[in-house]
């Protein structure tokens, strides 16, 4: 595929709780574009603050794709995901130059920007059997394996997703050969150019972020939006930092001070487990989320 040179991706990325939706619409409004998410919770209709999606006011600035898109009911992926976000960059390159893509989900970003890899084929008498280890044993068990059998790509992946972790395990089990070392395939050619800008603060003063959001999604009503989809705890929406403590609170298993206290943690880990992400091996710009006229000027 011939790239257009005169089509450009810009994917503002980076730790959560960093800036990225104001920069990304002020950047979008700027260029006179449009916004694809590239965050993966906020696909889902029925999840809002735990997933800390832009506020209405903020959706009303620009015109954002792939937000509120799906129900926690349905079933998706990263395939699904390359595809449907290169169907709509289609259609926005035919009446725009530039287009804005935001978000914190690196596995979405690459599948955008490199294509999904080629891995094998589900086992389903090996899924069953790990996914028998899971219940009976606890998500633990299912860390400490993926840790020895392959550390690069456990250094990365969101350990509260255990959907993501028993994929890996099935694919080193089956195959030999660690999971991190099958995804890394050529790339693929895109028809539009792609320039990577990353947002960062000093440590920190992120984590106070972090923090001060989380007080704010409890102010918010996080702890009714759980009870509202307490019955849906074993979808794979709900295995996610800011769902998974205020359930177990829910459950009597913790008071709810340490189910904040859990919330905040997990995320500050969540947020340096996406820095290393972002930071390795890829070609991002790195800017203070303060600094979108310096984009503006390099663009």
């Amino acid at each position: 595929m011939p790239i257009r040179p005169d089509k450009q991706l810009i994917i503002i990325a980076g730790p959560t709780a960093v800036g990225k939706t104001v920069f990304a619409i002020n950047l979008a409004k700027e260029l006179k574009t449009e916004i694809i998410s590239a965050d993966s919770r906020q696909f889902y209709r029925e999840l809002t603050i735990g997933t800390a999606k832009p506020s209405p006011e903020h959706l009303k600035q620009v015109n954002h794709h792939f937000i509120n898109n799906l129900s926690i009911h349905d079933y998706y992926n990263v395939a699904r995901y390359e595809t449907e976000v290169l169907d709509t960059l289609g259609k926005l390159f035919r009446v725009n130059d530039k287009v804005v893509m935001v978000g914190g989900s690196g596995l979405y970003i690459n599948a955008i920007c490199n294509g999904i890899d080629e891995l094998p084929d589900a086992n389903v008498e090996l899924r069953l059997r790990l996914q028998n280890k899971l219940q009976k044993e606890g998500v633990e068990v299912i860390r400490s394996e993926l840790m020895k059998l392959d550390p690069e790509f456990y250094a990365i992946v969101d350990t509260y997703n255990p959907n993501r972790m028993l994929r890996a395990l099935e694919v080193c089990l089956s195959t030999g050969r660690k999971y991190s070392d099958l995804r890394k395939n050529p790339n693929k050619v895109r028809g539009f150019t792609i320039l990577k800008i990353g947002l960062n603060i000093e440590r920190k003063q992120l984590y106070s972020i972090i923090n001060n959001r989380v007080d704010l999604m409890l102010e918010q009503g996080l702890v009714e939006e759980v009870k509202l989809n307490l019955k849906y705890r074993n979808l794979n929406a709900l295995n996610t930092v800011g769902y998974k403590e205020i359930i177990k609170y829910l459950d009597g298993e913790i008071s709810l001070e340490q189910s904040v206290t859990d919330l905040k943690t997990n995320t500050r880990r969540y947020a340096k487990r996406q820095l290393t992400w972002f930071r390795k091996g890829e070609q991002y710009q790195w800017f203070h989320p303060d600094e979108p006229e310096a984009v503006i000027q390099m663009l």
